[in-house]
């Protein structure tokens, strides 16, 4: 039978894993050999991932919004015509669950036969889960004469219910997360990683 000590070290360790589970995780790849500054303009695909097959959603004009101020900072310009890289994007919020468990004591109370009654202790857990969404944004970038993927990042637990309550601003955070890893830098920018 395991120590109610170490039980209880173990519920510490799955609490402390799920809390680093819950923060957003950016992973970025890129194609070997690109010069990312040899490019001079941007533009997007025909349809985005956020849009629907008749309609441009509200989501991609904020996707467009975040992009344009990512890529321009970088010293990209805008070409709806000609780009030399194209732009897609999608989000996708998917259900989650996690569960842990609580090391619990209660106690047993039993009758002797000769009147006495006994309190024993009696261990156990409690399970309890947690069920939730995990917002994951993904940038692609493509050179357009090419039509191959040179770039992308991924942000996987960035777009929350409560972080959409103001879709504008969560979707730029995102973007800015994700172009924190980009291999040029935009003016005033850290190094990528």
């Amino acid at each position: 039978m395991q120590s109610p000590l170490f039980k209880t070290f173990g519920f510490v360790c799955v609490l402390f894993l799920a809390g680093c589970a819950s923060k957003p995780h950016i992973a970025v790849e890129s194609r070997d050999g690109v010069d990312f500054t040899a490019f001079k303009t941007y533009g997007y695909v025909e349809q985005p991932g956020t849009d629907r097959e008749s309609y441009t959603t509200i989501l991609t004009s904020h996707f467009k919004r975040a992009v344009d101020k990512e890529m321009q900072a970088r010293g990209y310009r805008y070409s709806a015509a000609e780009p030399d890289l194209q732009v897609n994007f999608f989000s996708n919020v998917e259900n989650r669950t996690e569960s842990y468990s609580t090391p619990q004591v209660s106690f047993g109370f039993f009758r002797s036969r000769s009147g006495v009654v006994l309190g024993m202790p009696l261990y156990g857990e409690r399970v309890d889960t947690r069920n939730y969404k995990v917002g994951t944004v993904s940038i692609e970038v493509v050179d357009a004469e090419r039509k191959e993927l040179v770039w992308n990042g991924v942000l996987e637990g960035a777009l929350s219910r409560k972080a959409m309550q103001n879709p504008s601003s969560s979707v730029q955070s995102a973007v800015s997360q994700i172009f924190e890893r980009y291999p040029v830098q935009g003016a005033g920018a850290a190094p990528a990683q």
